[in-house]
């Protein structure tokens, strides 16, 4: 514990101490937040960003990067650059879920609960940005260069400072004193036995499929915007500003979804709200898609796309610890980054074998290797996907905020209540008070009673 004169980065939260504490939170009646926990969430916002263009996960991104980097060097043998280069990528490959599965595990460990949901927010959309950086600057670099070992060495550069921030700046993996009540116990479930309690929890498997397919139909649109949009004459470099602007607008949706969502604690509705909107989005892509010189209409879709679709992850991702507590943020938050991965396998498989040879597309601006395909009958199905699972989460998805709940009680306030717990309480409530016939019934038996021993 630190000494009071070096208390200067935290402040204190007092707690009230209900009558009943749980054995975990009695231990503790002090609760604190340190600044440095925003150069904790900078470092991971570098090394998530750096991964996709905590301590272990930068050593693999530098050494990885380190690895490309050396494996056009003219010194190395010719055979034995490609080994070297792939080699690099798989520990750059392994080194990401150590990252990304991280930002809600540092909100959770870090943060008070009014800052969880715009820390969270904050280390998932570095990823994306990564992407964009990399997809921005990686033509211009080549272009300019014409030499592959200039970018590979330009990438190498901002991983190895980002190692030697995490190494050198990130001395503990939880601060000395907690920041909330449900910090105290984040790792209080053993991972099987997490794993297992998540799959009885019939709220996360639906959470778990249902956004697991949002994230496969936002990987389809990624991987197959330029193959989708060049059979109808749109050329590689709009089908990548859209791509852009599909990213911009989706972190600028979740930099306000976050804040929104910290402040008012409506994760289920801000969930499904953007989840409805990203369907119809998707519904609107799928048909402006197939359409020719509709560049403003394809542009405004694939941005509205972003702004309600990709904004939703990390306000998911926190929806998942809720509705999971007490399992492990990561366990809770990777099994769906996990299923949207397989998933996203599924769907592209299953989008192109639906796509058809076109007998005759002039305007095609595909590659001369590529023959023209017809995606008219894959993006109505990935827009079904998309609508069918979006209606089963906004039906289905019903669950109490168990980490708010469980900080509530823990200072002595009183706990959300879900629909089904109002239904609950009220009939509590109807048994606990007697009815009028009731009432009289028990008077005339005690007035009886009275007479009798009188």
């Amino acid at each position: 514990m630190e000494n009071e004169d070096n208390l200067s980065d935290e402040f204190r939260v007092h707690v009230v101490i209900p009558s009943k504490p749980s054995p975990i939170l009695e231990k503790r009646i002090v609760f604190k937040v340190y600044k440095r926990r925003w150069f904790i969430l900078f470092v991971l916002c570098l090394l998530n960003c750096s991964n996709s263009m905590l301590v272990l996960g930068s050593w693999l991104n530098m050494l990885g990067a380190v690895l490309r980097f050396v494996s056009v060097l003219g010194s190395l043998v010719s055979a034995a650059k490609f080994p070297v280069v792939m080699g690099g990528q798989t520990l750059c490959a392994l080194a990401q879920p150590l990252v990304i599965f991280t930002p809600t595990k540092l909100a959770a460990l870090w943060f008070p609960e009014h800052q969880r949901a715009t820390a969270n927010m904050i280390a998932s959309m570095s990823n994306p940005l990564g992407i964009l950086v990399a997809s921005i600057f990686s033509p211009m670099i080549v272009g300019t260069t014409n030499n592959i070992s200039s970018l590979l060495f330009i990438y190498a550069v901002p991983a190895a400072i980002i190692c030697f921030l995490a190494t050198v700046g990130i001395r503990d993996s939880s601060p000395p004193t907690p920041p909330s009540a449900s910090a105290e116990s984040s790792t209080s479930e053993p991972f099987l036995e997490g794993i297992m309690l998540l799959l009885r929890n019939k709220a996360y498997m639906i959470l778990l499929l249902c956004f697991g397919s949002g994230i496969a139909v936002f990987t389809c649109f990624s991987t197959l915007l330029e193959q989708i949009m060049c059979v109808r004459g749109y050329p590689n470099d709009f089908a990548g500003l859209c791509g852009g602007l599909f990213i911009v607008f989706g972190i600028v949706g979740a930099g306000f979804l976050g804040l929104y969502v910290d402040k008012t604690k409506k994760f289920i509705e801000a969930t499904k709200v953007n989840m409805s909107f990203s369907a119809l989005a998707c519904i609107a892509f799928s048909v402006v898609s197939q359409m020719r010189n509709q560049r403003i209409a394809v542009a405004v879709v694939c941005s509205l796309f972003g702004f309600f679709g990709f904004s939703i992850y990390p306000v998911a991702m926190e929806l998942s610890v809720e509705c999971s507590y007490p399992v492990g943020e990561a366990t809770s938050a990777g099994l769906i980054f996990i299923s949207g991965q397989i998933q996203s396998v599924i769907y592209i498989l299953l989008l192109q074998g639906l796509t058809k040879p076109m007998a005759d597309s002039p305007f095609s601006t595909c590659s001369a290797g590529d023959a023209s395909l017809s995606w008219r009958v894959p993006m109505l199905v990935m827009a079904g996907l998309c609508s069918a699972f979006t209606c089963c989460f906004v039906i289905f998805f019903h669950t109490e905020y168990r980490r708010l709940d469980a900080e509530a009680q823990a200072i002595g306030k009183k706990p959300t209540l879900t629909a089904c717990q109002t239904v609950t309480s009220q009939t509590l409530t109807t048994r606990q008070t007697p009815t009028t016939s009731q009432t009289d019934n028990t008077q005339d038996s005690d007035q009886k009673e009275e007479q009798a021993s009188g």
